[in-house]
This record gives structure tokens, C-alpha cells and sequence, in this order.
């Protein structure tokens, strides 16, 4: 079997690619992997093998029809990461989300009916759904986008739908909660916090701290994704979801805590233009069908993390060059643990029942 995953130098592409590439994914051990990446600021070519006897990569542009038609035909299979992903850099400038979310997305589709690709996911984000004050969506929930990122995205949605119905092309769309994991980019929170201390920096919390956010390992993630490429129905759309919520100022303390530092290494800044105040996924629907659940505590999970960027700085110290000899984590106190929001399926509520 032949796999191609766009966007796979990225955070989760690379790490659904080395998972590919070891074989942890029933049905798949043996398949041969392309990776296609433009290879932005977000990506890094280190983060997939340099040389694998049964991974091919190719440096390039999912808005790039050519190169397209010259990957893609015969792939058995497509995994779709590439994406532009960062909210704040899409309210500064919304064009290259547009151009790489939905162009890039089109003319990927329309390559995979013309090369009869059997088989693709497309990887999208609960921020399609909007903000919701209580409640968890499910996948029959309104799509309310309130950034140009999650409006790209959802605008990919449902055109990539649009190719399930009009053309055939069997592909599913999955959802997901925040992903966080070694390998990601330190613009996003938690690599963000845990970095800013171990470079003697301070962590800063946007607003009053009080923004809801679902967490899921990229590990969790990338399983699920798998299990929807396998066994995923043609047209459906799968959210999967990590079941614990934090607010953000409950996971500096976290961080803080790992770090052995206290509150006054926290400053508050201005919100961001717009800010979803919460998303929660109902996911049942993975569960059920496709036996998915999440395995790696979010405690486990995040020490993690923070193992991995303190032992690898050289990732991520230049995106910090003011800063001379990176602070080492003293003896951590105790500290205040935030109690997770933990759910379980029994007590997800029904769509009827999410307010809106």
C-alpha cells in the first residue's frame, strides 16, 4: 500500500509519518510512505527519518497543481495535514490561509479523483465549530467559524465534502481538540509556556486566562486518524477529542509547576482580537464505531513535553536569541494542581442539549 500525507514535516503529519514509517498501525506496518511539505517555518525536514527504504519525500506546495500531478497518481491512499494553523497569523493576514487551506485543499481533491486515489482523510479542527458555553459538538453541529483560520478551514470542509457527493471520492474528515506533543512549533501554547521559562522568559496569558481548551496527544490523535483511514465510512465525519478541558491560566499552573516556578513568572496581556471562550468535543461517534480512545494522561503527557524541549534546545533556542544562557528549572516546590474537567461518555450531552 501507498500512502501519501501532505504536510507531513509538520507537527502532527510528522509524527503520523513516523508512526507509518515504524509500523504501529494494524493493517499499515508494511506500506510505503511520500511525504509532501513546503517545508515552512512551521515544518522541519529533521523531524521525519533523513532516510527510510520505504519513505519518499518531496519538497513542494499543495497549491502547486504540476507537482500534484506528478505525486499523486498511484497512491492507494491520502492523509491530508497541510495546512496553514496559527490564529493570530491569520488575523494579521487571512491570504495564505485562504490560498493553502482551500485552494490547496480543491486542487489536492480534484488530482485524487483524476488519479483514482481509493482512499482519503483530511485532517481538519474543532475550531470550525465556533465557541460553545456549554455542552460538547457533535459532528452534526452548526459550523460557526470566528477566525480566518477556523473559516479556511471549514471552508476546506465542506468543499472537500463536496467531492465525496459530486465525484465519489471516498474520503472521511476528522475534527480534533488541541493537539500537543514533542516536535511542535513554539508559537503554539504549551511548547510556547514551557520554552518562555526554560529560556528565562515569562509565561503570558492573554485576556484573564479564563479561555476553555479539550487537549489531546498527537499521539491519540495520529492513532485515531489511522483507525478512520482504516475503517472510517466514506462521506462521515469523525471528532476526536482528548476529554479533558483546562482553562489556560489552569495549564500555566501546570507548566509552572513542572518548571518549579511560581505566579509571578506569569504576565497577562491583552486578548486577542477574537477569542473562542471554549471548545469541547463530543467524540463518541470515533468511539463507538471505531474503538478509539484516548491512551496518554494529559499529566503524563505534558511532563512529556516538558522533558522533551528542556532536552532539546537546540529546536528552539534561536527563536530566543535575547536571551544568553537559558534558565535551568530549580527544585520544584509544591504547587497548586488545576483539576481537570474529565468527561465520560454517559455524561457528554446529547446535540439536542448543546447550547449554541
Amino acid at each position: 500500500m501507498r500512502i501519501l500525507v501532505t504536510g507531513g514535516a509538520g507537527f502532527i503529519g510528522s509524527h503520523f509519518t513516523r508512526s507509518l514509517l515504524d509500523g504501529r498501525y494494524v493493517g499499515l506496518e508494511d506500506c510505503e510512505v511520500t511525504v509532501v511539505d513546503k517545508l515552512t517555518y512551521a515544518s522541519d525536514r529533521s523531524s521525519i527519518p533523513a532516510t527510510h527504504p520505504r519513505l519518499t519525500f518531496v519538497a513542494g506546495d499543495v497549491c502547486d497543481r504540476r507537482m500534484l500531478g506528478d505525486v499523486v497518481p498511484g497512491h492507494d491512499a491520502v492523509v491530508h495535514f497541510a495546512a496553514e494553523s496559527h490564529v493570530d497569523r491569520s488575523i494579521d493576514d487571512p491570504t495564505e490561509f485562504i490560498e493553502t487551506n482551500v485552494m490547496g485543499s480543491h486542487l489536492l481533491m480534484a488530482e485524487c479523483v483524476r488519479s483514482g486515489v481509493a482512499r482519503v482523510v483530511h485532517v481538519s479542527t474543532d475550531e470550525v465549530y465556533g465557541s460553545i458555553a456549554s455542552g460538547s459538538w457533535d459532528e452534526r453541529c452548526l459550523l460557526e467559524p470566528n477566525t480566518p483560520y477556523a473559516a479556511s478551514k471549514a471552508a476546506s470542509d465542506c468543499l472537500v465534502r463536496a467531492y465525496w457527493r459530486t465525484y465519489d471520492l471516498d474520503l472521511s474528515i476528522t475534527r480534533c481538540a488541541n493537539n500537543y506533543g514533542p516536535y511542535q512549533h513554539v508559537e503554539k501554547v504549551i511548547p510556547k509556556f514551557v520554552t518562555s521559562l526554560l529560556a528565562g522568559q515569562d509565561i503570558t496569558l492573554h485576556g484573564d486566562g479564563r479561555a476553555v481548551r479539550e487537549w489531546l496527544h498527537v499521539d491519540d490523535h495520529c492513532r485515531a486518524i489511522s483507525l478512520v483511514l482504516g475503517k472510517g465510512r466514506a462521506g462521515e465525519i469523525y471528532n476526536i477529542g482528548g476529554d479533558i478541558e483546562l482553562t489556560n491560566q489552569a495549564l500555566a499552573e501546570r507548566i509552572l509547576q513542572l518548571h518549579g516556578a511560581g505566579w509571578d513568572r506569569v504576565r497577562y496581556v491583552a486578548d486577542r482580537k477574537v477569542q473562542d471562550q471554549r471548545y469541547s468535543l463530543d467524540f463518541r461517534k470515533v468511539q463507538e464505531e471505531l474503538g478509539f480512545e484516548p491512551q496518554i494522561s494529559f499529566a503524563d503527557g505534558l511532563a512529556e513535553v516538558y522533558a522533551w524541549y528542556r532536552d532539546n534546545r537546540q529546536r528552539w533556542a534561536h527563536l530566543y536569541p535575547e536571551t544568553a544562557s537559558p534558565v535551568e528549572p530549580e527544585e520544584r516546590p509544591e504547587a497548586r494542581r488545576p483539576a481537570p474537567v474529565a468527561r465520560t461518555a454517559a455524561q457528554r450531552p446529547s446535540a439536542s442539549s448543546i447550547a449554541r
